[in-house]
């Protein structure tokens, strides 16, 4: 099992970034870098593989939306070659609200547009020239624009051939496809115990139909991480992330994250935490989520406790424990948890 966390950061993402050199040193596989709506993730990208040597360094999520094929090509390959070969290009539907609201693009065949981004991403790095006929029309036929349109290949030869192509997904069609055709896949909010009954279905079903050129599906998930005798009370910093999206991604039968809730059997408590949180009242929201869904999803609690959690993982099929440190010292965390899985 490898070991991983985000890059999370609140204001100046380059003091955080500045800290992931440490986190190397300790033994951390690989950082992984959001960009919802905030700074782009590739930007930072660039920034730590300037500043590290072995770290692999992912994209947690690039929306499959608002870059074309050939710039999510460009920039996988782009940031393979300053890296040494260390980059991840984890890739995702995200949502309608930043889709839609911060994007300005159709939420639309969110499944079929990932399986097809996978293709040509693929086609590219292996300097192929980029053809499709599907959702995405490569090049322009003679009749649109300017008819001056012909394929195209990466202009610079890639680092690699093959770079790792991870998928978030929750849904089982999603989560099926992921399967089929990712490298890794990257569930959110995971409940180790719970993982088999809600995927399990569709995770067999991808995995009944994948290419015996892909290696086995990789998994990343997990949580914060605090060690201690007296940490239980940490797990309520986690509360306000798992209100936000059960109840505030999305509007009332719109939402993926309070489905995964129901899915998990808190139906009851996914529909309180909405209906509270999209009237404004997000402490009380915050106040419902489960206490066992937040023990079962994050590792804090004593050495024992903790080590048991990261067998829980191990055992729903995760092969890229993914943590948060909350603690003053974050690169003794990684050591010590880096020591367990090994």
């Amino acid at each position: 099992m490898k070991l991983s966390m985000p890059l999370v950061y609140a204001g100046n993402p380059r003091e955080t970034a500045d800290q992931v050199v440490d986190l190397e040193k300790a033994g951390l596989d690989m950082i992984w870098v959001a960009e919802p709506y905030g700074f782009d993730a590739p930007t930072l990208m660039g920034y730590l593989a300037a500043k590290t040597e072995t770290v692999q360094i992912a994209a947690g999520i690039l929306n499959v939306y608002s870059r074309t094929p050939g710039a999510l090509l460009q920039t996988a390959a782009g940031l393979d070659n300053v890296s040494g070969g260390r980059a991840v290009i984890g890739l995702g539907a995200s949502g309608p609200q930043v889709i839609e609201g911060f994007h300005g693009m159709a939420y639309e065949k969110p499944l079929g547009r990932t399986r097809e981004v996978i293709r040509l991403l693929r086609s590219g790095l292996r300097h192929e020239r980029l053809e499709a006929d599907g959702i995405f029309t490569l090049p322009l036929p003679a009749d649109q624009g300017l008819g001056l349109g012909k394929p195209l290949k990466l202009l610079n030869k890639p680092e690699r051939s093959s770079i790792p192509l991870w998928v978030a997904a929750l849904g089982n069609a999603n989560v099926a496809m992921t399967a089929e055709v990712a490298d890794g896949w990257l569930p959110f909010l995971f409940y180790p115990e719970k993982a088999e009954t809600v995927w399990g279905e569709a995770l067999a079903k991808g995995r009944a139909k994948r290419s015996d050129e892909l290696a086995p599906l990789e998994v990343s998930a997990g949580g914060m991480v605090a060690i201690g005798e007296d940490v239980k009370g940490m797990l309520d910093f986690m509360r306000p992330m798992y209100a936000l999206y059960v109840g505030g991604m999305g509007a009332r039968g719109k939402n993926f994250y309070n489905e995964l809730a129901c899915q998990y059997g808190y139906e009851a408590e996914a529909k309180q935490i909405q209906d509270l949180y999209l009237d404004g009242k997000k402490k009380e929201a915050e106040a419902l989520v489960p206490t066992e869904w937040l023990e079962a999803g994050n590792l804090v609690g004593p050495a024992s406790y903790v080590k048991e959690r990261i067998a829980a993982f191990r055992e729903a099929g995760v092969t890229n424990l993914q943590v948060n440190p909350a603690t003053e010292d974050p690169a003794a965390t990684i050591a010590q948890v880096k020591e367990w899985l090994a």
